[in-house]
């Protein structure tokens, strides 16, 4: 026969059970206070470096998940829980903007950017960009990297500044085409590619390569990043996340990575 001190032993062991079972599968107030940022995957190093200015003047963090602007696009359009997001181009923004999955009020151009040519960075070769240039020539036997020239905006604006020269028919049997800019970037540094298409700021983060030619501006559209909060965002902080990339600190270590900082000023 269970006694009722019996019963309240049980109770509490019950209880002490249930508290340790909700502290293990449970994630942490930090983690779930956390800004959540989908960001494009050339931003990683200027991103990181302003995440950790943010943490050192607020004490507060983003968790920054890096990725094709496509695939973080359609990863929110599923419900993927984001609280910002920031393309490499104003296709992928107008694309979740046309969804109502942003708050209109909140989109911004936030950085430019440029595309270059890239190879090891002991390789000999050298480029001279210009209408009709020998690009299948410089690559020869091996492959010209370049991230989803369909999806990607990286990809597209490598696919279009070479169209726009006359030099894409030439080469698009040789084009590795990877998951996003990083991966594109990595296949020259670790030389299985001959040559790439990146951005200028990824050349700058990757000592394993060298820029050999800088595309025209006027061969591709303009390289604009677009930051918006996602319209399912309901953390307070990341309205002030938002207003940091603003910031003349924020300005400062974009620019040191390459960027040109296009966005509004915010104190």
């Amino acid at each position: 026969m269970l006694t009722r001190r019996g019963f309240a032993a049980r109770l509490a062991a019950a209880m002490a059970g249930l508290a340790a079972l909700m502290a293990f599968t449970m994630p942490s107030a930090e983690a779930q206070e956390k800004v959540t940022v989908f960001a494009a995957a050339s931003l990683k190093d200027a991103l990181d470096n302003v995440n950790a200015a943010w943490k050192a003047d607020t004490g507060k963090e983003a968790a920054i998940s890096y990725a094709a602007s496509s695939a973080l696009a359609k990863q929110i359009e599923q419900g993927a829980p984001a609280d910002i997001f920031v393309s490499a181009d104003l296709d992928w923004m107008k694309y979740l903007s046309d969804k109502q999955l942003t708050k209109k009020d909140t989109e911004l151009r936030l950085l430019g950017n440029r595309i270059v040519l890239i190879a090891p960075k002991d390789a000999t070769a050298e480029a001279n960009i210009a209408p009709n240039f020998d690009l299948a020539g410089l690559v020869g036997n091996g492959k010209l990297a370049m991230a989803d020239v369909k999806a990607v905006p990286a990809g597209k604006y490598g696919k279009a500044a070479l169209e726009k020269l006359s030099v894409w028919p030439s080469v698009e049997g040789k084009v590795a085409q990877a998951e996003n800019v990083r991966a594109a970037l990595k296949l020259v540094a670790t030389g299985e590619a001959a040559l790439g298409i990146v951005y200028a700021t990824d050349a700058v983060a990757e000592p394993g390569v060298k820029v050999i030619g800088t595309f025209p501006e006027d061969t591709h559209p303009a390289i604009v990043y677009p930051i918006a909060l996602t319209a399912d965002s309901k953390n307070p902080d990341a309205a002030d996340f938002l207003r940091y990339v603003q910031s003349a600190k924020a300005k400062g270590l974009f620019e040191a990575q390459g960027f040109t900082f296009i966005a509004p000023p915010s104190n």
